[in-house]
């Protein structure tokens, strides 16, 4: 039996003849919604759509299975959102996987409302540097980023996950200020060596005109978790490459400066993540809901973008 993710797919694609175009509409990647529909074609054996550079046109085959599904698709979601909404106050586990710094930093402060609000959910938050298998290892939901997004998985977009460099202003006390990425290398630089490639980890960094220019710091001070390297710039230690959600509370209150303020490295975005966009539990999707909800009305979005100074 085909999930509705992959029939939601097809049949978003069809309307809107772009997979761009309803990836955008299902919150998905582009190629996460070819996944989709790909394994669709293969499980019906038939092509159901002309792929070309330019656009997305349907078979024969396809246009008779879309006029099949189409109104009955509609008909399955209409009935699993009145069965969600009816199925009384949401309860049970919501287990969600998060990174320690920006779950503790901006995540965290948002259960206490939301207990009150819904007081049957008994949260089990894990906070860990990894992207996590939302189905194998059973979390409710994800917020990160890079995460794969396997067949059924929803990426609904927070904000972005832009880098900048910071260092404290003790540090900076006496030192000229580089005027590009380039100039950072004069200063000790605090870098972060990965968990998961045993690599130290250099960025490029771009400007809002799309300059890019490489941002050599020197390895004067290696470590491995960002929260470390916030600390140890705000010792005086030197400079570091650090998502801006992490470093914001030090920015705003003066403890940590911001160097080369016109450029950033750009991570992709910081997305909450969830197991199915149908069929999805109350209980997780009141939490996503609530998460998005908050992230607007802090303009966090605004607030975490590198490319506003």
């Amino acid at each position: 039996m085909e999930t509705l993710a992959n029939l939601e797919s097809f049949v978003r694609s069809a309307e809107h003849g772009s997979f761009s175009e309803a990836a955008r509409r299902l919150s998905l990647t582009p190629a996460a919604v070819s996944r989709n529909v790909a394994i669709l074609e293969r499980n019906l054996g038939v092509r159901l759509f002309h792929r070309s550079t330019r656009k997305l046109t349907l078979t024969e085959a396809g246009e008779a299975f879309r006029l099949a599904i189409a109104d009955n698709l509609d008909g399955i979601q209409a009935a699993i959102a009145g069965a969600a909404s009816g199925a009384g106050e949401p309860t049970g586990t919501l287990r969600v996987s998060m990174s320690p710094t920006f779950g503790m930093t901006h995540i965290l402060p948002l259960l206490p409302a939301f207990l009150a609000r819904y007081p049957r959910i008994r949260p089990e938050w894990h906070f860990e540097n990894r992207a996590v298998d939302l189905v194998a290892e059973g979390y409710d939901a994800a917020i990160g980023g890079g995460f794969d997004l396997s067949p059924g998985v929803v990426a609904r977009t927070l904000a972005p996950a832009h880098i900048i460099a910071v260092a404290s202003p003790a540090y900076m006390a006496g030192r000229v200020p580089p005027i590009d990425p380039a100039g950072l290398q004069a200063l000790n630089g605090i870098v972060m060596r990965s968990l998961q490639t045993g690599r130290v980890r250099h960025w490029a960094m771009r400007d809002v005109a799309g300059n890019e220019m490489r941002a050599p710091l020197a390895e004067s001070i290696v470590l491995n978790d960002p929260a470390a390297m916030r600390e140890a710039a705000m010792l005086g230690l030197g400079v570091a490459m650090l998502a801006v959600p992490d470093v914001l509370p030090a920015l705003e209150n003066g403890t940590l400066v911001r160097l080369v303020p016109r450029w950033y490295s750009d991570a992709g975005a910081i997305s909450i993540y969830y197991a199915s966009r149908a069929l999805l539990p109350a209980k997780t999707r009141t939490f996503v809901d609530w998460v998005a909800e908050a992230f607007k009305r802090e303009r966090l979005a605004e607030r975490f973008a590198g490319s506003l100074t």
